[in-house]
């Protein structure tokens, strides 16, 4: 059975508000159908592990001074 493009009865795209000019409704048409040609943005293959991040967001800074030592065994 060849590839034939199946008619549906409702619209794709619809204006809901305004009145746009040919030339705006082809360009919202080329800019979605651009959007829905265009290939998948590619994994990040450089994360760094879920070990590694997690130590970056759980170290917290040092403050020096009086008694801190004292203050660094508790949260």
């Amino acid at each position: 059975m060849p590839d034939t493009p199946v008619e549906s009865s409702s619209p794709i795209l619809r204006v809901v508000k305004g009145d746009p000019s040919p030339e705006e409704l082809a360009a919202l048409v080329a800019v979605v159908s651009a959007r829905a040609a265009a290939p998948a943005p590619a994994a990040d293959t450089q994360r760094a592990s879920d070990w590694a991040t997690y130590w970056r967001h759980a170290k917290r800074p040092l403050h020096p001074g009086p008694g801190r030592w004292r203050a660094s065994a508790h949260p």
